[in-house]
């Protein structure tokens, strides 16, 4: 029997081993294939000798690294936009890789834009007459490609979400000062991408949170929750329908079309209208066949849900390539058109295609250790608190540009989804406060552990009006014992009034000391919100620029040693 069960941990050991084997080679291959597409690209090449062979070395190069940064982006970034779907169990994770991948790849081919910034987001002066040196310009852009990749890959490695935009700002600004010193930085800029790493996460968890606290007032605080979902749910679709209509016209088909504000905002809600007037009957339908309880009214958010993934995965794939194909893009330009350095350069359609696939396949092979943290590792989600997370991906993005603030979609998913676990944090603890203030007056009248037992029975499964009154009634009661034991009169098990010089109380059940309740609280605590997870993904976002920055400025250095010229 032993050697059977040794037999059987070897066969899967040899398993994992050659799964992972598997992912690595078809990761090599998708490497290898992006460089043959980059050399045959490369015979339009009007260069000759050296340096045509000079230039087709680094492009080849260049787009390897950038296959290889396309894999850890759909590795670690795209599970901000399907983890909490698979999460809530309203997508499988076969279904939210497949959704994801072709979304991904489709928005990245169709709506990725001609032109990519070269320098990201102006943190260093591209006027700056060192980055005019053609050799040094591709060395910093070869440098930041290749350290925001390396941290991508060990976040992934460690299960941590990062933003991926400042991974390759992190890249930009260490190889930057490495080859132009302190001052090519501009700090004002680099100033708002930190104030970012506080706004996105706040601001995505609020708004998260807030969706939240509604629906919970508005439906599963109700007696019949189901009514209470004919009405409000339809609304929330709507409200869904006309966010996320606002966030593809102005973020995820921005580089197909431009669109005035009036006209988007009434495309948007005329598009929410529809939705609404269809699925209002639908819900009612469908309501007569449910059970009231919050499980069934969870269940009218599984389809929109699929939606937000899609919809979401596809306006990743149309901002987020420039992560992987910006720097590739500006290498590629250079080579081609000489020594014409720009701030932005255009992007042929080969590359648009190894950037989309390489997301979708990094996606597909090493996405699943990510969908799973985001999606339960750091707070249990439900359908309905998934559709608030995804709601908040969409309105966050909506507020932060009305403002002008400037965002990571990484930090506000994340942000959001803890948003969601603290709320809920807060009212299992507000909860348990009343439970022992509950008990607390039950016990000094007199009562016995199953009066006790039974009332909190009943106030757990109250709707939040009753549970107000019942709470009111004790307040009223409490204050009536304080009066009269003030006065010498107590409250006998019949309800009648007795002189007394002291309350006895004598219950079977113990009440718990302050530190008993202390231990309680954190055990909720742990419960809902964990801890460690949420400490790692906070101090890799913290070290995400800094980690990034003395990466590339090292790769630089090294590449610079060889004294290599293009």
């Amino acid at each position: 029997m032993d050697n059977i069960k040794n037999m059987r941990k070897l066969e899967q050991a040899t398993s994992f081993n050659r799964a992972d084997f598997i992912k690595l080679g078809l990761a090599i291959l998708f490497v290898l294939a992006a460089a043959a597409v980059a050399l045959y690209s490369a015979s339009a090449f009007g260069a000759e000798g050296d340096s045509r062979m000079s230039g087709l070395s680094v492009l080849i190069i260049a787009t390897m690294v950038g296959g290889y940064m396309a894999m850890n982006i759909g590795a670690n970034d795209v599970a901000n936009n399907v983890g909490p779907a698979v999460g809530s169990k309203a997508l499988t994770m076969g279904g939210a890789i497949l959704i994801a991948a072709v979304c991904e790849a489709s928005g990245a081919i169709i709506a990725g834009g001609d032109v990519v910034d070269t320098i990201r987001s102006g943190i260093i002066d591209s006027a700056n007459e060192v980055l005019q040196d053609k050799t040094t310009f591709i060395n910093l852009m070869l440098s930041a490609l290749i350290s925001s990749a390396v941290w991508l890959h060990l976040a992934t490695v460690l299960g941590a979400p990062v933003s991926t935009t400042h991974s390759v700002v992190g890249g930009i600004l260490g190889a930057g000062i490495m080859a132009g010193g302190f001052g090519i930085v501009n700090w004002a800029t680099m100033g708002e991408i930190v104030g970012s790493w506080i706004i996105s996460p706040v601001l995505g968890g609020l708004i998260a949170a807030s969706f939240l606290f509604i629906v919970k007032r508005t439906i599963t605080y109700k007696e019949d929750q189901l009514k209470a979902a004919q009405t409000v749910v339809p609304i929330l679709l709507f409200l869904m329908t006309f966010a996320f209509c606002m966030y593809m016209i102005g973020k995820g088909l921005k580089n197909v079309f431009s669109l005035p504000m009036p006209v988007s905002v009434g495309i948007s809600l005329a598009i929410g209208l529809v939705v609404y007037f269809i699925c209002r009957p639908l819900i009612i339908a469908a309501s007569a066949k449910l059970e009231n309880n919050k499980e069934s009214v969870g269940k009218f958010f599984t389809i929109p849900l699929i939606f937000a993934a899609a919809l979401l995965s596809f306006a990743h794939g149309t901002n987020d390539v420039a992560n992987a194909i910006g720097p590739l893009a500006a290498i590629n330009d250079l080579v081609v058109h000489g020594d014409d350095l720009a701030q932005a350069a255009s992007v042929p359609l080969w590359i648009m295609i190894v950037g989309g696939f390489g997301i979708s396949l990094g996606l597909a092979l090493y996405g699943p250790k990510l969908i799973r943290t985001v999606g339960s590792e750091i707070t249990e989600l439900d359908q309905i608190r998934a559709f608030c997370v995804a709601m908040s991906a969409a309105v966050t993005v909506l507020v932060a540009s009305a403002l002008g603030l400037p965002i990571s979609s990484t930090h506000v998913a994340v942000g959001a989804v803890f948003g969601v676990g603290f709320l809920r944090e807060g009212i299992k603890r507000h909860y348990f406060q009343i439970e022992q203030t509950i008990i607390e007056a039950h016990e000094k009248s007199g009562e016995d552990t199953t009066a006790i037992n039974q009332f909190l029975e009943t106030f757990r499964k109250a709707p939040m009006a009753k549970k107000q009154l019942l709470l009111k009634a004790i307040k009223q009661r409490r204050e009536a014992e304080e009066a009269l034991a003030a006065a010498g009169v107590a409250i006998d098990a019949e309800g009648k009034m007795k002189i007394v010089e002291k309350t006895q109380t004598d219950s079977a059940l113990p009440f718990l000391s302050k530190k008993e309740q202390k231990k309680l609280k954190q055990a909720y605590k742990e419960e809902l919100v964990k801890r460690s997870a949420f400490n790692k993904i906070i101090a890799t976002w913290i070290i995400t620029v800094p980690v990034a920055a003395v990466l590339s400025g090292t790769i630089f250095l090294v590449i610079s040693w060889f004294g290599i010229s293009y």
